[in-house]
Parts: C-alpha cells; structure tokens; sequence
C-alpha cells in the first residue's frame, strides 16, 4: 500500500496475528518432534526383528477371534484396502504394519522388510499383490519351518497421506477349530503364539469382539484376563457396533451398555466402532468417505433412534471409529515419549555389547591365523581338562552328584553291556541306587565284580569229561590221578566262566572313566566363569573339541584293551597247570563242610562295601541272606580254612601215600595233603615229583582188579564207582574256588586300579599332547579352520558390524530426542 507522500511503508502484524502465528509454529514444531520419534521407533523396530535384539519398543498388539472384525478396523487404520480379510486364514504369522503419515504419498507406497535384514523392498501399489505377498512368505517360511504357525513377523511399511503414525502387529484371529487340511492343535497354537506376542509389558493390547457377544458369554476375554489382569494395558473395542444398535429404545438402555458396567472394571471404558459392509470394488477416497459416514449414521442414531438419547458428555469420545483412531495415535505418542529415556539408555548399553563382540571377533579372527597363540590356549586347554578328570578320580563333589553321576542301574544300561555274563542272581554292591561318578563309581564297579565273581560256582561236571581226564592218566601209567583230574577241570572252568566276567570288568570301567570328559568339561566351565578364562576361549572351535574329546575315548579303550591283556594273563597263570594255586596249604585244610561257608561272609573293611544309601543296612542283610555273590571274609581274626585245630588234625591223620586214581573196592574219602617247608610247597606221599617221574612204578596199584578198567556208569558198580566221580566233582568246586579267590583278591583288583587310574592321572596330559599336538602346523590347524571357515568368520564380523553402525544411528536419532524433550 503507498502512503501519501509516495513512500512505502514496512508491514507489521498486529498482536493477534502474531499470537496466531505463534500456535501455529508450535504446533509444527510439536508435530515434527512426533513424527521424528515416530521414525525414530520405526527404525528401531525394523533393526531389532532383523537382528532378533528384545527391545521394549511401544507397540499395539490386536487381538481377536477369528470374526471379529480385526482385518477391517487395520484397513481402515490404513486408509485404503488391501483385501487382508481374504488372506487372514491363509497367514499364520503376525503382520507389523508400520503406518507412516506422509502428505505428499497420495498414493499409498507398501513396502515389505526383507526376511532377515533390516532392508525394505520395492514398494507394492496393488492391494492384490500385498495379499500374494502376505500369503506367499507365511507359506514358505511353515513348510521350511514344518508348522501349522510360526511368531516370526512379516513387517510392512505403509506411507500414505491419509494414515496415522501408527504401528500395530497384527495376529492370527483365534479360533475354536482348526481348518480343513490343518493339525487339530492349530487353535492352542495359535492363542499360545498371541499370548507370547503380547505377554511384554511394552506392549499395547488391542482386543476386539463384536457386539452381538455378550461380556458374560465372551469367548476370548478370559484369554486376555490371563495376559493384563486389570487391563492396565488393554484397549478393548466393540466392532460391529451397528448391529446392536436397533436394540435400544431408551436411553438407560445405551447408557448401561456403553459404561459395560459390572464385567470389566469401574475405570475400563470400551470404544464402539462400527464400518463399511460394502466389500465391492470402490475407490480409497470413497472408503474413507464411507468410514466417515457411518461414524455420522452412528451418532445420528443414538441422538435421534433412542429415546432420551445418550449421555454425550461421557461416552461420545468412546463412539466412532475417529475417536478410536485419535486415541491409538495419541496413546502411541505418550508411550514413545514416556519410554525415550529408558529406550537410549537400552540402545547406549547393546552399542557397547555390540562394540565389545565386534573386538572379541577381530580377535578370533587374528588368533585363528596365529598358530602359536593356539598352540599354546589349546594345550592349557586340554592340561585343564586332564587336571580336572584326575580330580574327579580323586573324589570331588562339583558338579552335582544327583545330576551327573549315575547309579549301577543306569551304568548298565546306558554303556549297553548289560547285567554280568554267567551270572544268574541280581548283584547289587552296596550303594548301588546313589549316584556316582568318578573315583566313587569306579570303587563300586570293582566291588561289583568282586560280588558277581564269587556269586559263580564251578559248574556241573559230566561224567564223560572225568573219565577222559582220569583215563588218559591211568593209561599212560601218571600218578597224578582224582587230584590232577580235579585241578584240570578247576582250571578249565575257571578259564572259561571267569574270563568274561574279567572283559565285563574291563568295559564297565572304561564305561565309567569315558563320562568323566563331560564332568571335566563342566568343572572347567564353571571355573573360567568363577575365575575369569585362563586357558583362552576355546569355545567357538567345535573341530578341536571332537579332537579332544576322541583322543579321550581312544586313550580309555587302549586303557581297557591293556588292562584286558593284564587280567588274562592273570588268569592264564593261575590256571596253568604248573601254577600250584590248587595245592596251597592253606585251602586244602578246608575241604570240610566248613569252606563252603566262607563265600557268605561279610567282606573286610579294606574293601569297598561302605553302604551309604537310604535304607542300607536292612538292604544289606538282606543281600547276605539272600544272595550268594559275597566275597569271603579276609578279617583277620578268623581262620583261614585248613589252618584251624580241625585243619590241622586232618592233616596229621591224612598224610599218607595213597593210589590216586581209586579201585572200586576202595572207599575214597582220602584227603591229601600239603606240608610247608622252607615257605616252598614239598608234596607229600603220591604227589611228590620224585613220584610223578617215577612213571609206571605204583601202576599195579592203581588198576582195578576188574579188567584194569575204571568204572563211572550207573550199573552194577555204580555205588562203589560214584565214589570217585563224587570226590573229582567236589575237589574240583574246592579248587574252582580257590582259584577264583585267588585271582580276584590277589591279582585284578590291583591290576584293573593300577591299569586304569593311575594312567589317568599321571598320563592322560602326556597322551593327548601327542595324539593333537606332535602334528605339523598344517595339520594342527586343521582343527581350526575347517574350509571356508575364515570367509564364515568374516560374515559373522560384517554382520556385527553393520549392526554397530544400525544400532548406533538409532542411539544417535534417541540422543536428538532426549535433547529435545
């Protein structure tokens, strides 16, 4: 405007204007603060499903049966349709939909986030493609997966002028029977999944149920009481809202149902939303208009429809679906503002965890190419692991013994070898139902042994097998006769009963020792993370592990196949038929009804019968009533059998020169004796060696006077013959006996202890630095880097790295937000 001297002059604002300007550049600046947080979370959201990080984001969770109009409240959240209803059975997997208010996308832009990555693909246009997109993922992601539902998100991002800045994850609508061609447990899967989605605190529930549902009869709000008791954090909807409104006629009828009073609490206030029916092909303005409309309709009703109308002051910000609409938005908004702070206090904390992996990578990296730096963390690797299985050897008490150790029951049957070979009663060694591991089970394991050895008697002997020993004697003129007959069968039988039990030993032991790897394992474990890793952090190398542990198990089986080889040459020498074992003093003064006795008694307190577990004692006399697999007495204060008074009149009496191989017509109950001199055996009478040279001297005195034929048969001379083949058959369990006794107090107790523990603590180190480490360097790093690994190592580190920098661009964005709030 000129003014009257031709100049023209400043414009200026009058206060109101400049009052008015104010409000608007505030209400700008407060919706761009909005929209960058909004962003903000988005991002977030989009980094943590790609990288799988638990961050509680502020999120809106709809819930809802399958009918309950869920898929048309999302679309009009949306603004336009995308035919979601017609994909809502064929998708098993939640739907985030990140709504994005954009002025300038007239155009809704769709993009869906690449599986596994925190990328966007091209934008759909098409609402048909966004429901073939839909469809095709959750197909493709059950059948990798073989299952009916799966909680693994599919996130779409919508930009699009006429929505919100809204996020909301949708879920499977409940249902109370699966579909045809679906497993009969898809509903508990489905309302399991949606309870584990909406479970988080964070997390906004969005329930929906139509209105011709009775509170009373409904069927999903008890699911959502179990998940929000008090419905602090539920938003429950009343869809279809229209269909119940032609049942009101006066106003304490609308009021009492709006307040829904007396079902979900004093304070929880419901919203009523009503949409377009029509599903026909329409344009997203006309939509949008539609939507309007029916809020209008609404309303008109309830005003006009009812009589008195409604009580407007109260409920009309809880009718519409614009209401509706305003408070999820605004309710999002409070909660990203609320959760700011906490939210870069999160992201400042993963940023330094992500950082610190990111070093710990670089490092594995420089160490796998290092050959001396593993060299040497794999040696004290496996010196820890040996220290620790000689520790358990010795007796430790860490890990648990309820969780890791084992009772006879379960060694048994886990190592496949079953109960002992031969043997017809159950053994049961004292402590057998405790569970043990280490030095404790191998004692027991040994005892085992002892009780399953002497529960085997010498076998029945035919008649057949004394008369071709006893015959072959006699005919080439030998001295030897029932005694030498008696032995050979001792010794055959000893050789063939006693040598499998002596296997079973080897294995059951081996068995014992091969778990304590895994006991080593875990002792060490929980000594780096008490004391800090010495040894290096070996954990990633699964190669050298197998390593490990296979030079392990090799290095027990050469322990048993040695200890094997060692208990039968044990056996081999008692059995020899040079070896007099069968001829000691000490045994032959009990070929009374006195030596049968003795396998019965308790065993000394030397041994290992310590009966720890609950109820032992009466077990334990039980066992001694019962069971015939005790092994003999060695207390010191009772006799040894032959070298008591009555021993020793026996001898006195007996020592005599008699035939040994019998006539019928003598009676034999003649025993033969033994005498000590000098600490070496001197056989006396016909067992002399003088005698055994002495070749067919005393043959006329051992023919029969019948043909110089001996009888075994049952006829005629039966009772004058048996009398022989009842002394071969007793001499012979008598010297069974002895053998067994022998062999197992004498020799393989100590050889199996001295055969197994004591390697695997003085050797075991030793071992296994020569089985891994005596190789060429080519050969160790097999171990290590496996082909392909590094380039897999190199993934692993890019991955990390492009978190790093995703996670702290979005610490940067929330460091903005704090600085502006």
């Amino acid at each position: 405007m000129a003014t009257p001297n031709g100049y023209l002059t400043t414009p200026t604002k009058t206060p109101s204007e400049k009052s008015s300007l104010k409000r608007h550049q505030s209400s700008v600046d407060s919706s761009a603060k909005r929209s960058s947080r909004f962003e903000a979370y988005n991002r977030l959201q989009a980094a943590a499903i790609a990288f799988g990080e638990k961050l509680p984001i502020p999120e809106i969770v709809a819930l809802g049966g399958q009918s309950d109009g869920k898929s048309s409240l999302l679309e009009a959240l949306l603004g336009f349709r995308f035919n979601v209803r017609e994909v809502e059975m064929g998708t098993r997997r939640p739907l985030i939909l990140q709504m994005v208010h954009d002025p300038t996308a007239l155009d809704p832009r769709c993009r869906f986030q690449e599986e596994d990555s925190e990328e966007y693909g091209s934008p759909v246009v098409s609402g048909t493609a966004i429901a073939d997109i839909i469809k095709s993922r959750t197909e493709a992601l059950l059948k990798k997966t073989k299952t009916s539902v799966s909680p693994n998100p599919i996130v779409m991002r919508a930009e699009y002028a006429h929505c919100p800045n809204l996020t909301i994850i949708d879920t499977p609508g409940f249902v109370l029977k699966a579909k045809k061609g679906e497993p009969e447990n898809t509903p508990d899967e489905i309302l399991s999944m949606v309870k584990s989605l909406a479970s988080p605190p964070n997390r906004i529930l969005l329930f929906l149920q139509q209105s011709s549902v009775e509170w009373c009869s409904s069927l999903w709000l008890d699911a959502i009481r179990e998940i929000d008791p008090t419905f602090r954090r539920t938003v429950i909807v009343v869809s279809k809202f229209d269909n119940r409104l032609k049942e009101f006629s006066d106003r304490w009828e609308v009021d009492r149902y709006l307040s829904a009073s007396g079902y979900l609490g004093e304070n929880i206030q419901p919203y009523f939303v009503a949409l377009p029916k029509d599903r026909g092909t329409i344009s997203n303005d006309e939509f949008r208009r539609q939507i309007s409309q029916v809020d209008v309709e609404v309303l008109h009703h309830l005003r006009d429809g009812v009589k008195g109308g409604f009580d407007e002051e109260k409920f009309k910000p809880y009718v519409g679906f614009g209401c509706l609409r305003d408070y999820l938005e605004s309710e999002l908004q409070k909660r990203y503002k609320e959760s700011a702070p906490a939210t870069l206090a999160l992201l400042e904390q993963r940023s330094t965890e992500i950082t610190t992996e990111l070093a710990r990578m670089d490092s594995t990296i420089q160490a796998t190419s290092d050959v001396a730096h593993l060299r040497r963390f794999a040696m004290l690797h496996a010196a820890s692991i040996s220290n620790h299985v000689g520790a358990v050897i010795d007796g430790a008490a860490d890990p648990a013994p309820e969780q890791w150790g084992k009772t006879t029951h379960e060694e048994q049957s886990e190592s496949g070898i079953g109960s002992w070979p031969g043997v017809t009663v159950d053994v049961k060694p004292p402590n057998a139902t405790l569970r043990l591991y280490g030095g404790a089970a191998f004692e027991r394991v040994i005892h085992e042994f002892r009780c399953a050895a002497y529960s085997i008697e010498c076998p029945p002997v035919s008649r057949e097998k004394v008369a071709n020993i006893l015959l072959a004697h006699a005919g080439r003129g030998g001295s030897r006769g029932v005694t030498e007959a008696a032995a050979e069968i001792a010794r055959a039988a000893a050789r063939s009963w006693l040598a499998p039990l002596l296997d079973t030993a080897c294995d059951r032991l081996a068995f014992v020792l091969g778990n304590l790897f895994d006991l080593a394992l875990e002792r060490n474990r929980s000594r780096e993370s008490e004391y800090g890793g010495k040894s290096g952090n070996m954990d990633g190398y699964i190669s050298f592990h197998a390593s490990l542990r296979h030079a392990y198990i090799r290095f027990v089986k050469d322990l048993a196949k040695q200890c094997k080889k060692l208990v039968r040459h044990h056996l081999d020498s008692v059995t020899s038929p040079y070896s007099q074992v069968c001829y000691e003093n000490d045994f032959q003064g009990g070929f009374g009804s006195n030596a049968s006795n003795n396998k019965f008694k308790q065993v000394s307190a030397s041994s290992f019968c310590l009966e720890l577990s609950e109820g032992g004692a009466a077990s334990r006399d039980e066992t001694m009533r019962d069971q015939e697999n005790m092994p003999p007495q060695t207390n010191s204060q009772q006799t040894t059998p032959g070298k008591g008074e009555e021993g020793r009149e026996a001898l006195r009496e007996c020592q005599m020169t008699v035939p040994e191989t019998p006539s019928p017509d003598q009676p034999c109950e003649v025993v033969y004796g033994v005498k000590k001199e000098l600490g070496n055996f001197v056989e006396v009478g016909p067992r002399k060696r003088i005698a055994r040279m002495a070749g067919n001297r005393n043959a006329e005195n051992i023919r029969l006077q019948n043909g110089g034929v001996l009888l075994f048969g049952n006829g005629d001379n039966g009772a004058r013959s048996g009398s022989a083949f009842s002394e071969i058959c007793s001499s012979a369990a008598q010297h069974f006996a002895r053998i067994r006794e022998v062999l197992v107090e004498r020799s393989v107790t100590s050889t199996l202890n001295s055969g197994f523990l004591t390697p695997c603590q003085d050797k075991l180190v030793v071992a296994l630095g020569l089985d891994l480490f005596a190789v060429n360097d080519e050969k160790f790093m097999d171990m290590f880097v496996a082909p392909g690994a590094m380039d897999v190592l190199q993934n692993e580190r890019m991955s990390l790295e492009k978190r790093q920098k995703i996670l702290q661009s979005c610490l940067n964005e929330f460091k903005s937000i704090a600085r502006a709030l």
